[in-house]
């Protein structure tokens, strides 16, 4: 890591290599924004690309050392590596670089209340509602947010405002770059053993991000997480609790389920009733990240009304429990699902949705996430009752031979009617055979899973 101070008058031009990704690209806006010269690279042109060639950035298509002519500051995604040329022509111009991240943790210094949600699972969700949340009580927020989100027309919105809001991802520890005023830890759970060791490596992770909050700042921290418990004792900055079985400061209490299984529910602050709320998105889970949402914006000032008003108008991101359409009378829900735990909540939101049989389409993510947590992946798909496997979405990761998706189909427990198909093709072909008017049909995972469920919707 590079000392490197974001306000410093010799930083006027700063490149990104890999400027077309979607976190990228939000970054190099913000850039513009605050009056930087932007140039970047990336190997394919994008509408994302085009929007930045509008707003005054210098685009190239296709990494090439010709691209590097002397920018003050260059930054890379996490695709790009060290040999990558416009990374080694800066280092023999001797031009400093940062990851994406640290640009990130620079950007948020500029914000006096920056906000930063953590979690290993909820954070495009809760990210989603703080930012609706301020935006329509009128923060004038800054926000970075990890999916679409039709509200903002897309993943960025620029503010005038103090306030900043953006996902901390935990994954080589990027978010230990971050600079909040208020941090938000959703869960810890296991995930990334391709780079954590065990859940005490994780757990350190978190703690570590929650010392990076200033004393002044706020800890939102979820009571019901034991992970969580154990480590907001040591923090020296003020702690806001939330759960709904734990005691806490923000509670939710009276939870119902409405016939599309969207909850609605009292909040108590400091076991006094603040007012009754009412989701548009379904499950338990996102009663929990709600309430996070809850708990940032009043400790915030927005005032409670408000709050109630604007969580309800949020109807998701795309990828989260997304309704793709319908074929068959059977509805097709898309979600991005791709860990045990995530894979049970949505589970249970199908559960309280309406349906007569439930499909799950699942694509395992990395090799080394299905190695690690077989076990877990093996008890999660209780509440289905049809399960089609798909290959490993390989990512970032080579296949070693260790594991197949073959051996998940085989040895998934509770669910009578599971197997392993190949193709995204036979499996839209094999659903469409099969399903009945009032089945749903969930494509779950984070990869490219998804392209089936749209293939079946232009099936009517």
């Amino acid at each position: 890591m590079i000392a490197f101070n974001l306000d410093s008058h010799q930083i006027q031009h700063i490149h990104l290599i890999g400027i077309g990704g979607i976190s990228m690209s939000a970054i190099a806006e913000i850039l513009l924004k605050h009056g930087y010269r932007v140039s970047g690279s990336d190997i394919k042109d994008s509408r994302l690309l085009e929007k930045l060639r509008n707003n005054g950035a210098e685009i190239y298509i296709g990494h090439n050392e010709s691209n590097i002519k002397g920018q003050d500051l260059i930054v890379y995604s996490a695709a790009i590596k060290e040999h990558n040329p416009e990374r080694q022509e800066a280092l023999r111009q001797k031009i400093p670089q940062m990851d994406r991240a640290e640009m990130l943790g620079q950007i948020m210094k500029k914000y006096k209340k920056a906000i930063a949600v953590a979690g290993c699972h909820g954070k495009t969700t809760t990210t989603s509602l703080v930012s609706l949340i301020l935006q329509k009580s009128n923060f004038d927020p800054t926000i970075l947010v990890g999916g679409e989100l039709d509200e903002i027309g897309g993943n960025i919105r620029i503010g005038e405002s103090e306030h900043f809001i953006t996902e901390a991802c935990e994954y080589v520890e990027s978010f230990l770059k971050f600079h909040p005023f208020i941090g938000i830890i959703l869960n810890i759970d296991e995930d990334h053993l391709d780079y954590f060791k065990d859940i005490h490596h994780i757990k350190n992770a978190f703690k570590r991000f929650a010392h990076l909050i200033p004393k002044e700042g706020f800890l939102i921290a979820c009571n019901d997480d034991n992970h969580i418990r154990d480590l907001y004792h040591e923090i020296d900055c003020n702690v806001v609790t939330y759960g709904i079985n734990y005691p806490s400061d923000f509670t939710a209490n009276n939870i119902n389920f409405s016939e599309e299984g969207f909850p609605s529910f009292d909040v108590l602050y400091k076991q006094e009733n603040i007012g009754s709320f009412q989701l548009s998105i379904p499950g338990l889970h996102n009663v929990y990240n709600s309430l996070a949402a809850i708990a940032t914006s009043y400790i915030l000032g927005v005032p409670t009304d408000q709050i109630i008003e604007n969580i309800k108008v949020y109807h998701g991101i795309h990828r989260r429990f997304e309704l793709l359409g319908s074929t068959k009378g059977a509805r097709v829900i898309d979600d991005y699902a791709h860990h045990p735990a995530e894979i049970k909540a949505t589970l249970e939101a199908a559960q309280k949705y309406p349906h007569r049989k439930i499909w799950c389409v699942f694509q395992p993510h990395t090799y080394t996430r299905t190695i690690a947590l077989l076990n877990d992946f093996l008890e999660a798909f209780r509440l289905a009752d049809h399960v089609i496997i798909t290959d490993i979405y390989a990512a970032r990761e080579p296949d070693e031979g260790k594991i197949h998706s073959k051996t998940l189909a085989e040895q998934i427990k509770g669910v009578e009617d599971v197997r392993y198909m190949k193709d995204f093709d036979a499996i839209a072909d094999f659903i469409y055979q099969e399903i009945q008017p009032q089945d749903l049909v969930i494509t779950m995972g984070a990869g490219d899973v998804h392209k089936i469920g749209e293939s079946l919707v232009e099936r009517k």
